[in-house]
């Protein structure tokens, strides 16, 4: 029998790479003995990235839900996993060092296992607190290399990255292809040269599937020594998902590896589960196009799951860049034709911006920065006039040391706006909060919560918090859905009719958090 090689259900990913919201407790309650019945999964990603967030912007409580869908795979003894982003915990921006150290105290008593911790730089010095506090914690701490695909991130680099992560306290290693975009060969060489180095680290793949390379990658790494392959399953994988549980278990079982046999029964009843939470409601926040692969992305090295907000900015600012157009005497653009350029710019100034790697948020940055540009050009002004304080930032360093050299056009448009590059520790900007949320949590007659939990989620989502408290967030969220039921002339449909071609579904709710798009 071949290397036994181990499988973890993404099933909060699952959901984030589709669409904009996530099942609500009941719901994921209902999902959880299915999925354990299955009987081939070690490990489920139940929570973390977006997860809590989004719970709050539905108007429900995010740390009852975690500790109900938890309970069922720590009582199977199946090991829950969660998405940490290192400097700004399970936000967009970054928080204080004492909000990150109580976050792992808290999602280990919630019952989570493991956390998964990335930097969108990937920049050692951002993780090292992040792995201490984990560990302290009694969580599993696991760093992920973010993949991307450029001249300065080869083999070579992520295998100096997995030492470098495992030196500041990294226990274990996950390989983490957010666009999927890496390419098969150097995701064996990745994984071959970790394990050479680390024999007995623990590996994990994740990749996602929107230009295609993904489930060849999951083969390349078995062969190559990985110990998980996160996977997805009918009717969220796919698309800017991630490969299928079934495709993957005979693949590699094909290939010679030992792996968990499928209680196909379960697989099925899991797989109507998951289809009538999206019939119900969640179809309505499911973007059909994520639904699809698109190759279209390999140059740019975007992200699939951007694909829904990126439609609609495209679509948003066509109308007025064809207005200006046609004032001016010029042939309109067509949405493809916007589509292109958008693509081909930032080709141009990803390098110039230092190759950040293409994951939350500075994909955003980069995509948005690339859109003005092109908006610019457009109408004959010069690139890099317009630039937000978000990006401003990335570049001047206070999310850490750029993985290249920022252009010297940058360096000089910097210096003479009188902006200051910045070297020092990024977290050094952000002074503990804790007291005054507590301070203020006693004010309005809050309860801290079990092991202060909602002290933590106030101090981490400060905004969301406190909509979700008053209600407001629960009024907004059951408008929204009831308006787009209305204006629907069906009931929303499963993937499966989409890609048969059935009705098209509402379009996805785009929300502003922290400043970015959501």
């Amino acid at each position: 029998m071949g290397k036994e090689i181990k499988l973890s259900l993404v099933y909060r990913d699952m959901w984030q790479a589709s669409g904009k919201y996530m099942p609500n407790e009941g719901e994921l309650v209902k999902v959880a003995d299915p999925i354990i019945s299955i009987g081939c999964f070690d490990r489920v990603e139940t929570n973390g990235g977006g997860f809590e967030q989004i719970q709050l912007l539905k108007g429900e409580n995010p740390n009852t839900t975690v500790r109900a869908w938890t309970a069922p795979f720590n009582k199977a003894g199946i090991q829950t996993h969660m998405l940490d982003r290192g400097l700004n915990g399970i936000r967009l921006s970054p928080c204080s060092k004492d909000v990150r150290k109580l976050m792992y105290v808290v999602k280990k008593k919630q019952g989570t296992d493991i956390v998964r911790i990335f930097d969108g730089l990937n920049n050692p010095q951002n993780l090292e607190l992040s792995f201490q506090y984990a560990k302290e914690g009694g969580m599993i701490a696991q760093g992920a290399l973010s993949i991307t695909h450029s001249p300065i991130h080869n083999a070579q680099y992520y295998i100096n990255l997995a030492d470098a992560y495992i030196k500041g306290g990294a226990e274990e290693i996950a390989v983490k292809d957010m666009a999927g975009i890496g390419r098969p060969a150097t995701i064996g060489k990745i994984v071959k040269g970790i394990r050479e180095r680390h024999p007995d680290i623990t590996l994990t793949y994740h990749g996602h599937t929107t230009p295609g390379f993904a489930i060849v990658s999951c083969l390349e790494a078995a062969r190559n020594g990985i110990d998980y392959i996160d996977v997805g399953m009918e009717p969220l994988s796919w698309g800017t998902g991630h490969p299928d549980l079934l495709t993957v278990h005979a693949m590699l079982k094909d290939a010679g590896f030992t792996l968990k046999d499928i209680n196909h029964e379960a697989y099925m009843e899991t797989r109507a589960i998951t289809k009538s939470f999206i019939d119900d409601w969640m179809g309505y926040y499911i973007n059909p196009q994520n639904r699809y692969m698109n190759s279209l992305l390999i140059p740019s090295g975007l992200p699939g799951g951007m694909m829904g907000s990126l439609m609609a900015d495209l679509e948003k600012n066509l109308k007025s860049i064809n207005k200006w157009l046609s004032k001016n005497g010029k042939p309109n653009l067509s949405q493809d034709e916007l589509l292109l350029k958008l693509f081909r710019e930032v080709e141009y100034t990803w390098p110039k911006l230092g190759y950040p790697p293409l994951v939350t948020p500075y994909s955003q940055y980069v995509k948005n920065l690339s859109l003005m540009n092109v908006i610019q050009t457009i109408k004959g002004k010069g690139r890099f006039s317009m630039i937000d304080e978000n990006t401003w930032g990335m570049m001047l360093g206070k999310s850490g040391a750029l993985p290249g050299e920022l252009d010297a056009e940058l360096v000089a448009l910097a210096k003479e706006q009188g902006r200051e590059f910045y070297t020092d520790n990024p977290q050094n900007l952000y002074p503990d909060v804790l007291d005054d949320f507590r301070a203020k949590m006693k004010e309005k007659s809050w309860d801290t919560g079990q092991d202060d939990e909602e002290l933590f989620e106030y101090a981490m989502h400060p905004e969301q918090y406190e909509d979700y408290k008053s209600g407001r967030a629960k009024e907004r969220f059951l408008d929204d859905l009831e308006k787009r039921r209305q204006a629907s002339d069906a009931p929303p449909t499963s993937t499966a009719s989409v890609q048969d071609g059935g009705g098209d579904l509402p379009k996805s709710l785009v929300v502003d958090v922290a400043g970015e798009q959501f």
